[in-house]
């Protein structure tokens, strides 16, 4: 139920829909986590190829891609919860299948990029459907704080998530795969325990040209404009997530339980970050504030590209994934603000687009430049071209700069 004043963190968490959609996203987000670390080092482990471990990335972004607009318009014309619950009951369907070829031992690279394909098919339609549920449950006035409090359980799953998956895999690489298949099969049931919500329905008189409303309003607002195509180009660039393999055998020299907290070690910062996003929002200059947590994204993105020592490359990722989260709950709370309703399925599925664009084709982008350049060259680049894209952001989108405030 709507209240009249913004509600705080302890009110959020006792608000029944807001946290079974809270455990339900975070269950999504630790069996996502564990499998990027598990097919990543097995990925690598099979192909020793800088270039096979970016393209898990472009395979994951395909789906993306190919059905942005469809899974738009169904998350704006289906009830959203049960587009989410399909989605993981797939997903789930998905590990099962890579637990059981891992464990007879018939798993191939080939296989691995189908169920990689297939994962990306879900979760292409799972993302743009699970944000645009956010505003129905969130109480009014309390978009921000909801999103940092989601966004901070999701990161407690990226942390653990991580970690868990590289010493499960230790011991037995099949074994990720199933706890993949149980945490989604729990996720499709606190999804369907999330009840009745009142999603705007689709006005008359809308036809298939409505598949691509989502980007006449997004070209119609600078700001969102903006704010999306700046997380695109970015992350495009600075993203070393599909590097950590390299850096945790060959720079770092440490393995699957190495690789995992390299992984967790964003996580970390963004949760510390989320804490204190949940208790003290941002309330002016957000425009601004969100263009200096980019700028520190690519700086900490140098500093973890020159580090040979471990613990100065956790606390690089850790300063990256807390400057991180300050732009995510940022960017997400001014575009589904902005949007209404009955759009914001379709609006979700063109963000989704470009955060799987900057994520995964990043990824591939990484991959094919330590192919060419090596591992540390390419991440480096990576952070100096993500602090000029903030900078040259600044001047192209006044509009977003000069954001004041958000609700």
């Amino acid at each position: 139920m709507l209240t009249a004043t913004p509600a705080g963190a302890r009110d959020l968490l006792r608000h029944r829909p807001f946290l079974f959609f809270l455990s339900s996203r975070s269950l999504s987000r630790f069996s996502s986590q564990i499998g990027a670390v598990a097919i990543g080092w097995q990925i690598y482990e099979l192909t020793g190829s800088a270039f096979e471990l970016g393209m898990v990335g472009l395979v994951q972004f395909l789906p993306t891609a190919l059905l942005v607009f469809v899974a738009g318009h169904a998350a704006d014309r289906f009830e959203r919860k049960r587009v989410v619950q399909a989605c993981q009951i797939a997903e789930a369907l998905t590990a099962l299948f890579l637990a059981g070829s891992t464990f007879a031992g018939t798993i191939s690279e080939i296989q691995i990029f189908a169920a990689t394909f297939v994962l990306g098919i879900a979760g292409a339609f799972e993302s743009p459907a699970t944000a645009a549920l956010l505003p129905l449950i969130a109480p009014q006035g309390s978009l921000q704080r909801a999103t940092a409090i989601s966004s901070g359980a999701a990161q407690v799953a990226t942390i653990t998530g991580p970690a868990l998956g590289g010493f499960v895999y230790a011991l037995m690489p099949s074994a990720p795969y199933a706890v993949m298949m149980v945490f989604w099969l729990f996720g499709a049931l606190l999804t369907g325990g999330i009840g009745r919500l009142q999603q705007a329905a689709p006005k008359n008189g809308e036809v298939s040209d409505d598949l691509f409303a989502g980007v006449t309003f997004v070209r119609s607002n600078p700001a969102i404009l903006g704010t999306i195509s700046l997380d695109l180009f970015a992350v495009l660039f600075g993203g070393v997530t599909a590097l950590l393999p390299i850096y945790a055998r060959d720079i770092l020299q440490t393995g699957p339980l190495g690789l995992g907290i390299l992984r967790a070690a964003p996580a970390v910062g963004a949760l510390l970050m989320t804490m204190v996003l949940a208790r003290h929002t941002i309330n002016r200059r957000v425009g601004m504030r969100m263009f200096q947590a980019v700028i520190v994204f690519g700086v900490a993105t140098v500093v973890f590209a020159l580090s040979h020592w471990m613990w100065l490359s956790a606390l690089a990722l850790a300063v990256l994934g807390a400057a991180d989260t300050i732009s995510v709950v940022i960017r997400f709370s001014l575009v589904q603000l902005a949007t209404p309703d009955e759009m914001r399925g379709r609006v979700g599925a063109v963000n989704f687009l470009f955060i799987n664009a900057s994520n995964q084709l990043g990824q591939f982008e990484s991959g094919v430049t330590a192919a060419l350049l090596g591992a540390v060259p390419s991440a480096v680049l990576g952070g100096v071209a993500t602090v000029a894209v903030a900078l040259l952001w600044m001047k192209l989108f006044p509009t977003l700069r000069d954001v004041e405030k958000l609700e």
